[in-house]
């Protein structure tokens, strides 16, 4: 089977040879028919000129009208023109000094077509020693019906047609040559840097995704596709390396409660205890298994996110009933660090969202801003609208962010500087999934610090009809 070079080059010369066929055989026709318009054109004009003397003379004194020779100067027009004068049965009646004692052809088809007053052409290739062409024209002369012959050779139209069928010929087969020549060297160029740029994405492997393909140097398609190759490298080396961060950051978190959760048991099989320290160890390990049933639960859902297999449930909620229901679910773990929960809801919000995934989004949020909150200060939650957005602002009066962490703040197993230091537990996965979560259903969180101290988180949602 042949090769897409191959074909290209067969489509190519295909193509070409068709449009130079065509193009050489239709400037050949339009030669011919001019030429041999050219030539009817002059038949005619002499056959119309020899009528108009023919039909002002004398029906019994019927000759063509030309000089005697020797009694004027050469006739161009007439030169080469053979004129001959029948009357309605085809008998001849009068013809040219250089025609001699031969005559015209004339058959019965050509005496009736002049009866009914028709200007024939003919074309004879056999009549004489060289092809003619006749035209015949009927005329009246005092009311008897006579025709005009002229005649021309067709010799030197047929050398001139001829002569320029050598001439297409030959420029045909030199268009023919250099376009394909032209066609296999650019073929070879183009195909050679497709080749150097195919063996050069072959060997760039999930060890070396740093590297790029050398750009040809040309803004071109060429050049464009090598520019999107490269950026599409860019962008697999960044998801292999979100990739191996994620397992690593996953690995760690898990690994860390399972250490703990061995030690403890070790420690409670080294000795024998009393029943108080087995029920204060194994408290201690259901705490390490419940951090540990989160995470995982955390990841499944973070997986199946990624992977569009959660369902997309999207529904008119009342964001007002749904930030109630959060505030008094979350109101005992706010009640032990000393932090009361504000709601603000003026007036009922119908945004169109799945309830779930909201209630996962904004209980993460509250209770992130409970983290972070000191004593006896306030969590606001607020409700409001705009022209096409239904919001939720969750404002706190913590530390606030960082601005180096505001970058990364969504990003998977980041943790702040806030809780880096140990006294906020989390694996860094609520801020992302409620990112994901919110990217999924179409909506949008934002966060920005408030003025004095604080942070305020905005979820924007589509407004529901």
């Amino acid at each position: 089977m042949l090769g897409f070079r191959q074909r290209m080059l067969l489509v190519h010369l295909v193509a070409v040879v068709v449009i130079v066929t065509c193009a050489a055989a239709a400037g050949w026709w339009l030669l011919s028919h001019s030429v041999r318009g050219q030539l009817d054109a002059a038949l005619l004009a002499l056959a119309e000129t020899e009528s108009g003397l023919l039909a002002e003379s004398n029906a019994e004194m019927i000759h063509v009208h030309e000089p005697a020779a020797g009694s004027a100067p050469p006739s161009l027009v007439r030169l080469d023109r053979l004129v001959q004068i029948i009357d309605a049965n085809g008998n001849v009646v009068a013809r040219s000094h250089n025609l001699g004692v031969a005559r015209l052809p004339v058959s019965q088809t050509l005496l009736a077509q002049i009866a009914t007053g028709q200007t024939v052409f003919q074309t004879f290739p056999h009549a004489t020693e060289e092809p003619l062409r006749i035209v015949s024209v009927p005329v009246m002369v005092q009311g008897k019906l006579f025709a005009v012959q002229v005649a021309g050779s067709l010799d030197d139209v047929n050398r001139i047609l001829q002569s320029a069928a050598l001439l297409f010929g030959g420029l045909a087969i030199a268009l023919l040559v250099g376009l394909s020549a032209a066609g296999t060297v650019l073929t070879r160029t183009l195909f050679g840097t497709v080749e150097r740029v195919t063996a050069q994405a072959r060997r760039i492997g999930d060890a070396n995704l740093s590297e790029r393909l050398a750009h040809p140097g040309s803004d071109d398609e060429l050049g464009h596709l090598v520019e999107t190759l490269n950026s599409m490298l860019a962008r697999l080396e960044h998801a292999f390396e979100l990739q191996r961060s994620f397992t690593a950051n996953a690995s760690h978190e898990i690994r860390s409660p399972l250490s703990r959760l061995r030690t403890e048991i070790e420690l409670a099989l080294r000795r024998p205890r009393d029943a108080q320290a087995y029920v204060s160890t194994l408290h201690s390990c259901l705490d390490e298994v419940e951090r540990l049933t989160s995470i995982v639960e955390e990841l499944l859902l973070l997986a199946r996110l990624d992977a569009g297999q959660e369902a997309m449930n999207a529904e008119a909620i009342s964001l007002d009933d749904l930030v109630r229901d959060c505030a008094a679910r979350l109101q005992p773990a706010a009640g032990m660090r000393q932090v009361s929960i504000e709601v603000s809801a003026p007036g009922a919000v119908h945004a169109r969202v799945g309830h779930r995934a909201a209630m996962l989004v904004l209980v993460n949020l509250i209770d992130n801003a409970i983290k972070f909150s000191p004593p006896n200060t306030a969590i606001r939650v607020e409700v409001g609208k705009t022209a096409e957005l239904a919001t939720i602002t969750v404002a706190d009066s913590g530390p606030g962010i960082v601005e180096n962490d505001l970058p990364h703040l969504f990003d998977r197993f980041y943790r702040g500087s806030a809780s880096q230091g140990g006294e906020v537990a989390g694996a860094g996965l609520g801020l992302a999934i409620a990112k994901t979560v919110m990217d999924f259903y179409g909506s949008r969180i934002d966060v920005a610090n408030l003025a004095g101290h604080g942070a305020a988180f905005t979820l924007s949602f589509p407004l529901a009809d």
